[in-house]
This record gives structure tokens, C-alpha cells and sequence, in this order.
């Protein structure tokens, strides 16, 4: 497996609409999933796009660590999402302040559908649907957005909860 370069804000790539990736089960596809899974390992982020690993592909990893859900059993491993489609469920929606691999050092808030259905495929080419709420409704929306072309701060509606983690934890 490899480290891959992480692109950060202002790169093209990032702001390009990504493709639907056509043949889950080609190398290439299995080697750039091991790789995105690795670099955000090391990179310690909650999930990485594929644009964001200069692959303008519809996929994401991500994760959801116990620090970040109120219910242990909450918590899920490393996982896979290739050509997702997200859709709101209800109307609610939650502040979540995001970081962003591609913006290191930097923090803004953003609202976020409270719950989201997702579908799409696994690493192996299987369907995969469920129902998301809290941190993983704000991490597959997150990575999402990357497939999109957009950034979080794009979202941002008050730039005073906006800056450089250092100055807001002030």
C-alpha cells in the first residue's frame, strides 16, 4: 500500500464533479480503496474522498470513531462507499464543526441533515443502504460534498465560527 498526496483547497481537482466509478473490481479501483484507507489512517482523519487523493472517483472511506458518538456501539470501522447517493430524512438539521484533510489547521461550522439514507457499494461490489444520524450523517455528507466538487466552507453561513483551530479554542 501507498501514502497518497492528500490535495488541499484550491487544488482543481477539488472542485471538479467526480465520476461514477464504472468496475469496482478492476486492480486499479482495489489498489486506490487499500491506498484512500492507509492515507487516512495515517493522515488521522474521519473519512477521505477520492478527489481529495487527486482520483476525480465517486468514492469515499471513512469512519467513525468511538470519541465521536454517544453509544460505543455507534462507532464503526474503516468502510467503503463507491457511487453514493445520500437523501435527507425529515427536515432536521445539526450545527457540526468540520475539518477537512485538504484544509489542514482549520475549522468552520456547518449545518447538516440530522439523518441521511445512504446507498451505494462496498469494496467488493455488494449494495450497501442504511440510515445515518449524528457524526456518521455528518461524515458521509462531508465526504459527499468532496464528490461534488464542494468544500465545506462553501457551507458556512457565519464566518465568526471560522478559523484556525489554535485562535477558536482561544
Amino acid at each position: 500500500m501507498t501514502l497518497l498526496k492528500i490535495a488541499r483547497m484550491g487544488h482543481p481537482v477539488l472542485h471538479r464533479v467526480a465520476e461514477p466509478v464504472s468496475d469496482v473490481n478492476t486492480p486499479q479501483i482495489q489498489k486506490l480503496i487499500a491506498d484512500m484507507l492507509e492515507t487516512m489512517t495515517d493522515a488521522r482523519g474521519a473519512g477521505l474522498a477520492a478527489p481529495q487523493v487527486h482520483e476525480g472517483l465517486r468514492l469515499i472511506v471513512y469512519h467513525v470513531p468511538v470519541s465521536r458518538v454517544e453509544n460505543p456501539e455507534e462507532a464503526l470501522p474503516p468502510q467503503v462507499l463507491i457511487n453514493p447517493v445520500l437523501t435527507a430524512v425529515g427536515r432536521e438539521t445539526m450545527m457540526c464543526v468540520e475539518g477537512c484533510l485538504s484544509i489542514p489547521g482549520i475549522r468552520g461550522e456547518v449545518s447538516r441533515h440530522a439523518r441521511v439514507h445512504y446507498a451505494g457499494l462496498d469494496a467488493s461490489g455488494n449494495l450497501v443502504e442504511g440510515e445515518a444520524s449524528g457524526f456518521h450523517a455528518n461524515v458521509l455528507q462531508h465526504e459527499c460534498d468532496h464528490l461534488d466538487g464542494i468544500l465545506y466552507p462553501q457551507r458556512i453561513t457565519d464566518y465568526s465560527r471560522f478559523g484556525f483551530v489554535e485562535e477558536l479554542s482561544r
